[in-house]
């Protein structure tokens, strides 16, 4: 368990570099791409010419003996939800972070995003089961309290269930919400979880690597750990054939996890440790705000 002193800093300094991340690079986009994703009831009212007669409100017409129109408005806040992979994997990192510090530093940023925006923000930490869930609540001081237990989150060395984690999301939260699943993917989700999902939630897929976990250095031999199984493989990495198909099959996996996204209908927002996850979150909102407009 890490000190609290330690925590105490570590939350200080990313929400310094989140805040400043919203103000100067995502101002507006966080915005533009997720609010005003539909629309609530706001009232009835009667008829008038020139009004769309499909708007009619047929049972308040029937008592009232006169028609009625139902009015809606756009939906002035999101309940967003992040669903982060504390599993061991995330802990791997050959750059100055982790995948994980990678993680949790871009859920702070957007947290505070939404937060911004006066949005509910929850948090639910999963590994080979939800670990723990934080229901979406407004204010700083619940942000801050999500990013302090996700800093707190002790790698769970066991095998990552995406599965679990989307079907404990579509038990607990009936309300339509913005829903980002962080993970590196080492398991994939099964494409009927994700479009059960996307179809109740506007789910987005972050998937985060690293790239060492795409292309061997000739080091001679390597004892690889897995960290969640605890499978141990003695590679030689001076044989170019197993450097190749080290590649090769690390390219199908990932290319197998963006498959299988994208036929769920789930927008995959691609992050590496090695580049700065505020170009890769700028390029997704980029290109979803053309898409939606």
């Amino acid at each position: 368990m890490p000190e609290v002193a330690d925590i105490i800093r570590k939350v200080q300094r990313i929400q310094i570099v989140a805040n400043r991340s919203v103000n100067d690079l995502l101002a507006g986009q966080y915005r533009s791409t997720f609010r005003g994703r539909g629309m609530e009831f706001d009232e009835v009212r009667e008829y008038q010419p020139g009004d769309e007669i499909r708007t009619i409100d047929w049972n308040v017409t029937a008592r009232a003996g006169t028609p009625f129109i139902k009015r809606y408005c756009e939906e002035r806040e999101l309940t967003v939800l992040f669903l982060l992979d504390v599993s061991a994997s995330g802990a791997f990192g050959t750059g100055e972070q982790s995948k994980l510090d990678v993680m949790v530093e871009m859920v702070a940023l957007l947290m505070f995003s939404a937060l911004k925006n006066n949005d509910k923000v929850g948090l639910l930490l999963f590994a080979d089961d939800v670990q723990s869930y934080f229901p979406p609540r407004k204010g700083k001081s619940n942000v801050l309290r999500l990013i302090r237990e996700m800093v707190a989150a002790e790698p769970v060395e066991r095998e990552t269930s995406l599965d679990a984690a989307l079907q404990f999301l579509n038990r607990v939260q009936k309300r339509r919400s913005v829903v980002f699943l962080i993970s590196d993917f080492q398991t994939e989700a099964s494409r009927q979880a994700l479009a059960v999902s996307n179809g109740r939630h506007d789910l987005v897929g972050i998937t985060v690597s690293d790239p060492r976990e795409h292309e061997l250095p000739d080091v001679g031999f390597i004892n690889f750990r897995d960290a969640e199984t605890g499978e141990i493989v003695e590679v030689d990495t001076r044989s170019p054939r197993v450097r190749e198909l080290f590649q090769r099959q690390a390219t199908i996996r990932a290319e197998n996890v963006s498959q299988g996204l994208r036929r769920a209908g789930v927008d995959e927002l691609a992050v590496s440790t090695h580049v700065p996850y505020t170009t890769s979150l700028r390029r997704f909102f980029d290109n979803r705000e053309r898409r939606n407009r």
